[in-house]
């Protein structure tokens, strides 16, 4: 493993564990479809692979980093493996940002979309590696675990049956691959099927995201129609109201017993909205 990702996973590790402990610093770095698209909060794009729900879902991230990242790294170098990290990253951020753009307050925190960013840049390098599955004790050729991943994050899209963010997985997969291809086009004439079998089908598949969703039964991600029968513009005028209502109250109290009357919750919300 080189220094770059060793320090990538330290920054990480402080970094969530911080997020563990403190909700408001959790709340405030997590990506969140209105704090990037209504208030413009775009460094979430980001600060969000840093954060993670829960140890195991931290360590997983890590493991799985540690796995792949050192004949990477060695092979591209740091400046160029970083791209590849950040660039997958953000990826898979936008990715879950086109898809859920119509759910104001779909939320999401980790590491994945950048680590099956490397991941898969080191497979569109190195197909011929094996991939050894802690329930599978031989180990799966490279190219024939990242066509199969591709088609599970498809259903895992589709499906919307769980609480993982294929989304960014997908995301984060196709453009560590692709990045991967730029920095050494001559991948492209070495392993040509084995980028296309990938490549070919994501894009595709997001393709019809795009232009027809509702051939993948994603009604409920790019139409107005919810459950409730409002749209994301109703849904965010609400909260607005909402927001100053809980404001005014605030305020109010304030004004008849004093700053020193609030609440930890009351002062943690006045300092939301003082910015």
């Amino acid at each position: 493993m080189g220094i770059t990702s060793l320090l990538l996973i330290l920054f990480t590790v402080v970094v969530s564990y911080r997020g563990f402990k403190d909700t408001g610093f959790y709340n405030k770095y997590k990506f969140r479809v209105d704090a990037v698209l209504w208030y413009k909060d775009y460094k979430r794009l980001v600060t969000s692979g840093f954060l993670h729900v829960s140890w195991m879902h931290l360590i997983f991230n890590m493991i799985v980093l540690v796995f792949f990242s050192g004949s990477l790294e060695m092979y591209l170098g740091p400046v160029r493996f970083i791209v590849i990290y950040f660039s997958s990253l953000i990826g898979g951020d936008l990715l879950s940002l086109l898809i859920h753009k119509k759910d104001y307050d779909y939320e999401s925190v980790g590491a994945s979309a950048a680590v099956n960013g490397v991941l898969f840049a080191a497979i569109a390098l190195f197909p011929g590696m094996d991939i050894n599955l802690l329930f599978i004790p031989i180990g799966i050729p490279g190219w024939l675990f990242g066509f199969v991943y591709v088609l599970f994050s498809m259903y895992g899209i589709k499906s919307n049956k769980n609480n993982i963010g294929h989304d960014a997985h997908l995301g984060g997969a196709l453009v560590g691959l692709l990045v991967a291809v730029i920095m050494q086009p001559s991948s492209i004439i070495n392993n040509t099927w084995v980028i296309a079998v990938i490549a070919i089908p994501s894009i595709l598949f997001i393709y019809l995201i795009i232009t027809r969703p509702y051939l993948l039964l994603i009604d409920n991600y790019f139409f107005n129609k919810h459950s409730d029968g409002l749209t994301i513009d109703n849904k965010y005028n609400i909260q607005q109201t909402n927001k100053q209502q809980e404001l005014d109250k605030i305020l109010d109290k304030i004004n008849k017993k004093g700053i020193k009357s609030l609440t930890a919750r009351e002062k943690q919300a006045l300092e939301e909205y003082s910015k």
